[in-house]
């Protein structure tokens, strides 16, 4: 399954009807993902490597990345190679912790355009509901990624994927750190028929009666940018 136990080809998806599910199997992947979850991780070096790791999992989730031919000259010869498409890739973080990776995310698609998707939990129902928004209103044809570290109940993805495809998104991809079974249930649930892939490092045991990811690591988003009392 990945870092968390047992190994899983990069390459090979789990298919669940139309939602993918690529847990990206890298010595390099584990090691960054090892010190992201001990507790003794301070927020600097949280933030480095999870920058770090967003742009691993960026490589895995560009695979199927739209491009064209076009033709160039090399200082030898000319000679076709491709580029990017237009409409170019929209990334779209998830506020605020989904913030946290966009430089490793854009490091690897620096042309892409960005949007912005502020949600938050309630952590009594935990339904997730949204604040703010800042990203084009027509997404037609537009193959967007979204960044949110974790995968938990997967209330907050749905609510942001559904937000994407009602502007029109014809193929979307979430990028998290951490995913629990549970979530990936409701996601299956409730996108059905809906052309979504989630990558991430790792799809841990299970979540617990607060709704965190076992093991997991923690709150991202506190350690990341500390608390605030």
């Amino acid at each position: 399954m990945g870092p968390a136990g047992g190994t899983r080809s990069r390459h090979a998806p789990v298919t669940v009807d139309v939602m993918r599910i690529h847990v990206v199997d890298h010595p390099l992947v584990a090691h960054k993902l090892t010190t992201l979850r001990d507790k003794r991780t301070d927020s600097p070096t949280f933030r480095r490597l999870a920058d770090e790791l967003v742009t691993l999992l960026a490589y895995e989730a560009t695979r199927d990345v739209r491009t064209e031919q076009v033709d160039i000259e090399t200082p030898v010869t000319p000679t076709t190679g491709v580029k990017l498409s237009y409409p170019r890739p929209l990334v779209v973080p998830i506020l605020r912790a989904g913030l946290g990776m966009l430089d490793g995310m854009v490091r690897l698609l620096p042309t892409a355009e960005v949007g912005f998707l502020g949600m938050i939990r309630n952590e009594e129902t935990l339904e997730a509901s949204t604040y703010a928004t800042r990203m084009p209103e027509d997404l037609s044809g537009r193959q967007v990624y979204v960044l949110d570290p974790m995968l938990a109940t997967g209330g907050t993805l749905v609510a942001a994927i559904r937000e994407l495809i009602k502007r029109g998104a014809d193929d979307v991809t979430a990028v998290v750190l951490l995913a629990a079974p549970e979530g990936v249930e409701v996601m299956e649930r409730e996108l059905a028929g809906t052309p979504v892939t989630v990558v991430t490092a790792s799809v841990d045991e299970r979540l617990n009666e607060h709704g965190y990811i076992v093991p997991g690591l923690g709150d991202a988003g506190d350690r990341m940018y500390g608390t605030v009392d």
